[in-house]
């Protein structure tokens, strides 16, 4: 009798913005409250969470007289901040349920740190681009973001993450509002 080969299905990928806000954190405990802790340790998806550091330049604005000696800095804060979500992240104890061990950081090597269908990414770049192309690199099925609640004006200023992957992004968008009340 001849062995079958069994196709064994793939998980399907979910990619998650998370920033240094609360609105993210929030986005990632209701992720991680409805989608994987109903299933234990068989949980339906691959987890990729991105955050998106941006670059000196953008994150100063306009650069004028000076601008040189403020983009180190700039870019040193950038990375501390990127540093403190990762490390935020590592001791998330509703993350460190689905984890064997806990998320490793280092500030000069690439980050992609995979454990346990769990991969944390930080990408230098605009959130919105990111984002959309970490969709497109891990052929993610569903991108989770949290929203800041911004009103219409402040979205029309500062521009709204959400809004532009719901537009964007070449696969199901999910934005997780933070209740003013909690029930």
């Amino acid at each position: 009798m001849a062995s079958q080969a069994v196709a064994v299905a793939e998980k399907q990928v979910m990619v998650v913005g998370i920033d240094d806000s609360e609105h993210s954190t929030y986005a990632l405990e209701w992720t991680l409250d409805h989608f994987f802790a109903p299933y234990a340790s068989d949980h339906p998806f691959k987890l990729v969470l991105v955050h998106s550091k941006p670059t000196p330049s953008a994150a100063i604005g306009l650069a004028g007289p000076g601008a040189a000696e403020v983009l180190p800095l700039v870019e040193a804060d950038l990375k501390k901040i990127a540093a403190r979500v990762v490390e935020r992240l590592g001791n998330f104890a509703p993350l460190n349920r689905l984890k064997s061990r806990k998320l490793r950081f280092s500030i000069n090597s690439p980050l992609i740190i995979k454990v346990r269908d769990v991969i944390v990414e930080v990408v230098e770049g605009d959130a919105r681009n990111v984002l959309c192309e970490a969709v497109e690199k891990h052929h993610a099925s569903i991108l989770v973001v949290g929203s800041h609640g911004y009103g219409a004006i402040k979205r029309a200023v500062l521009g709204s993450v959400s809004d532009y992957c719901a537009h964007h992004a070449h696969c199901t968008v999910m934005i997780v509002k933070r209740p003013k009340i909690k029930h």
